[in-house]
């Protein structure tokens, strides 16, 4: 199992990613690391964070999707209906843009840190945008 560090705003998390579940998004996503952006509260969805990513292409298409992400779970939206997109789920997700409902695929699972999630994402929503970086370790 890969894992996986995460920093967002002054937390620390560590996961592993989804290798069996979603090889492709993996694959692409571990190409692309250290990846370094900022996170913004998710508009439609609940309680989440995302990245927005525009027209990002990951090469990608859907594996190990869902609509549902669960706290600690990390999903590539591919692009589509709408742009390209990481969302983190802090609390309760209902995916889903201006252009209504989606699905992402789940490739990373956060396992430690947890605690400070939610602190996150309130953060995130209240004060504004923060610094986000995925890294192998």
């Amino acid at each position: 199992m890969t894992r996986v560090k995460v920093t967002a705003g002054p937390y620390t998390f560590f996961g592993h990613l989804e290798e069996k579940a979603a090889p492709k998004t993996v694959a692409a996503f571990k190409a692309r690391m250290p990846f370094v952006s900022k996170i913004i509260h998710v508009r439609w969805s609940g309680e989440g964070v995302w990245v927005p990513l525009g027209d990002l292409d990951f090469g990608v298409s859907f594996e190990n999707n869902t609509c549902y992400p669960s706290p600690g779970q990390v999903v590539l939206y591919p692009g589509g209906v709408s742009e390209t997109e990481l969302l983190l789920a802090y609390g309760n997700v209902a995916f889903a843009s201006k252009a209504g409902p989606l699905s992402g695929n789940h490739f990373l699972t956060l396992t430690e840190g947890l605690e400070n999630l939610y602190t996150l994402g309130r953060k995130t929503l209240l004060e504004g945008q923060q610094d986000i970086r995925f890294e192998l370790v």
